[in-house]
């Protein structure tokens, strides 16, 4: 069976070139990149580029650049740390309704330790209000942290994130941004954004899992969290994983490269998409389509489906897709995004993640608008709440 993966923002596949590229590391360039003989030198330099390749493609300095584990490891780097480092007295965040469990969860257990959060809410797109993390500012003279996610996970929207760091900067606050998911998608230049910290993730742009990032901008009074020897700064102790590093300057410098060529050829296909599934599929929509997004991301509710049953019936077809966060995956509760967005909790269900990527052809989405109308027709038609949900419309 022919399969076709559209779920590009669970994971992607490691490119070719970055394999190749990490290769060497995984077998004869073995070296400790904190040894000072040979062996190690090599390593170093290996690393050293791989941050300036990083660091090219958010626009930073290289000195900015520290490597992490990945996108859960880079968030709660970031909020712990700045929270942490904070003057004492009382403490404020600032975050999103609809951002990742990595930031969710890391909020949740800063509220457990004192620290108060405001979570601010989305509009029916998707998109943060900068007037209204204004007025949360105002309200919260003690705030410390602003975290706001740059495109999210489950609907691709992106938000305005330069006008939301040239809010924070006013209130002297620093900005954080998990830019997982738009790293490799769209453009993203730290200055021109104004972050003080940005997180991103390897395995979301062609390199391996276990591999990420974390921009600080310089001065940043960032307390580090784990603690050992004096590697990257002090900030992440820890023999470097060197492979896993050259995979992701490697990575970085292949996105850099193709970034505008990849959107142009990508958005017109998430675009067919969506248009050939709305025409095929009564009664479906897009979640958050009239918002702007990254090319690559449609979130589609077909009601009167249970999601699940239907990734697991389009899977049996030959098609990978998810009902939202694979972090998520398992969870009986609705997605919190969708509902954070107002739908009811039966709609957030019946919602599907279609994600493109790279290698995704016209052949793919053809496949993809065969196997989806024909699946969902099925499922209505052993759905006893099917009919009673398009009579509530």
């Amino acid at each position: 069976m022919n399969r076709v993966y559209l779920d590009h923002n669970a994971t992607t596949p490691v490119d070719p070139a970055v394999l190749d590229a990490m290769l060497p590391y995984l077998s004869t360039e073995y070296g400790n990149a904190a040894s000072i003989h040979t062996f190690g030198q090599r390593a170093r330099k290996a690393v050293e580029e791989a941050r300036e390749s990083v660091a090219a493609l958010l626009g930073a300095r290289a000195q900015e650049i520290v490597f992490t584990s990945g996108g859960t490891e880079s968030d709660n780097h970031a909020i712990f740390g700045i929270v942490q480092a904070a003057a004492n007295g009382p403490k404020h965040v600032i975050t999103s309704q609809i951002e990742h469990e990595a930031v969710l969860n890391t909020c949740q257990a800063l509220e457990k330790q004192g620290v108060s959060v405001t979570y601010l809410e989305p509009s029916r797109e998707g998109l943060v209000s900068p007037a209204s993390l204004r007025e949360a500012l105002q309200r919260h003279p003690e705030t410390c942290l602003v975290s706001v996610m740059h495109a999210n996970n489950e609907l691709g929207t992106v938000q305005p994130i330069a006008e939301i760091g040239r809010i924070a900067a006013d209130a002297d606050v620093y900005f954080h941004t998990d830019a997982v998911q738009s790293v490799g998608k769209v453009p993203v230049d730290v200055r021109a954004l104004g972050v003080d910290l940005l997180s991103l993730s390897g395995h979301k742009l062609y390199a391996p899992k276990g591999i990420g990032a974390l921009y600080i901008r310089g001065g940043t009074h960032l307390r580090q969290l784990l603690y050992g020897g004096h590697h990257q700064r002090g900030f992440r102790p820890g023999t470097e994983n060197v492979a896993g590093i050259v995979g992701l300057g490697r990575a970085a410098a292949l996105a850099r490269a193709s970034l505008a060529e990849d959107s142009a050829r990508i958005a017109p296909l998430r675009d067919r998409l969506e248009r050939g599934l709305l025409e095929r599929v009564p009664h479906s929509r897009v979640n958050g389509g009239a918002a702007p997004r990254t090319p690559n991301t449609a979130n589609i509710c077909f009601p009167g489906i249970e999601g699940e049953a239907l990734v697991i019936a389009l899977d049996l077809r030959g098609l990978a897709c998810s009902t939202g966060a694979a972090c998520s995956s398992g969870s009986v509760e609705p997605s919190h995004v969708l509902t954070a967005i107002g739908l009811s909790p039966e709609d957030a269900r019946a919602s599907l993640r279609f994600s493109l990527g790279r290698h995704t052809t016209g052949a793919h989405i053809d496949f993809a608008l065969e196997v989806v109308p024909a699946a969902v027709a099925q499922l209505r038609e052993l759905s006893p709440t099917y009919r009673k949900a398009v009579e509530a419309r």
